[in-house]
């Protein structure tokens, strides 16, 4: 394999898929500023979750400056400047798929803005397209409509459910991880001990740190603030290699005390995206209970520059195995 640092590629001994012994990882691929175009594919796809979307290629994305890198930071964004026609497709945006899949590992990731507005439905989480949901998914960043805290949950086929209460710092919203009950909602884990963990909060404090490992003994995430003390330093410098060991609790943690794991999910691509509506932001209550004016979709379709700050910037996204 490679490990990837802002388009150089360097060689050395495989370690993909493999997690090394104990929770010590080393720096499997290290994307930064224009790293992201050689390690994502944009997806121009219909949306799976009915948004009001359009999602563009790779050129297109480049040409309406809907994304755009530097040296050490790469922005994806939608359209806040066109009003749409009911009848018309829905407003551009971006969903990048990484080129590798992942087995167990951890992901890093340094973000500094995630987008906001009332509409939005923006996800950074892991799954196998081709595959779902026995391939599982884990939803590392989620949320609607500017509704904080964050929600990490994992999705998977028939037969596998999460404790009440675990070793975590979130609280758990739901416990069964099947998708073809309760309406897909998945098994979901409320960050409740940091507000400023999604949405505007996030924002307006400059980001900061979200980690996944994943084993086939447990799923955790972990979320540090942009100024947190304790936030672990080698999660945060990009560091070679990593302890998950020293890294604390973690604010949601999915053990596989009901679920195995190692059958329940695959290797996995990293997504990230940018819908509007559809099936939960959209969804006539939820959105409702937002706070948020109109309906979902006339004021998505009626107020582009409500989307300014709809955007994701990324410093950088650190893979160990």
């Amino acid at each position: 394999m490679k490990l990837n640092i802002i388009g150089v590629s360097l060689a050395f001994t495989s370690l993909a898929g493999t997690a090394l012994a104990g929770a010590v990882y080393t720096l499997n691929d290290n994307i930064v500023g224009e790293g992201f175009y050689s390690s994502f594919n944009f997806e121009a796809i219909p949306d799976p979750t009915n948004g009001r979307v359009t999602y563009v290629d790779q050129p297109t994305a480049q040409m309406l400056n809907l994304t755009y890198a530097t040296g050490n930071t790469f922005i994806m964004r939608a359209d806040d400047t066109t009003v749409l026609t009911p009848s018309g497709p829905g407003r551009n945006s971006v969903r990048i798929r990484s080129n590798r899949q992942y087995t167990q590992h951890v992901v890093v990731f340094d973000m500094q803005h995630m987008p906001e507005g009332c509409g939005t439905w923006p996800a950074v989480w892991e799954t196998n397209e081709s595959n779902w949901p026995a391939g599982g998914e884990v939803d590392i960043v989620e949320g609607v409509n500017n509704v904080e805290p964050n929600q990490s949950t994992l999705h998977t086929s028939p037969n596998c459910s999460m404790p009440a209460s675990t070793a975590q710092s979130g609280t758990t919203a739901t416990t069964n991880c099947d998708t073809s009950v309760n309406g897909n909602s998945g098994c979901g884990v409320r960050l409740t001990e940091d507000y400023n963990s999604f949405g505007p909060g996030f924002n307006s404090v400059n980001g900061g740190w979200y980690a996944m490992e994943r084993t086939t003994s447990s799923i955790k995430v972990w979320f540090w603030e942009r100024d947190d003390r304790s936030a672990p330093f080698d999660a945060t410098s990009g560091a070679w290699t990593i302890d998950t060991n020293l890294w604390g609790t973690p604010a949601a943690d999915f053990p596989n005390t009901y679920c195995d794991l190692a059958s329940h999910f695959d290797a996995n691509n990293i997504i990230i995206n940018l819908t509007f509506c559809g099936d939960w932001a959209g969804n006539a209550a939820v959105y409702a209970a937002s706070g948020c004016p109109s309906d979902c979709v006339s004021y998505v379709d009626n107020n582009p520059t409500a989307f300014t700050n709809a955007y994701f910037q990324f410093s950088s996204i650190n893979v160990y195995t």
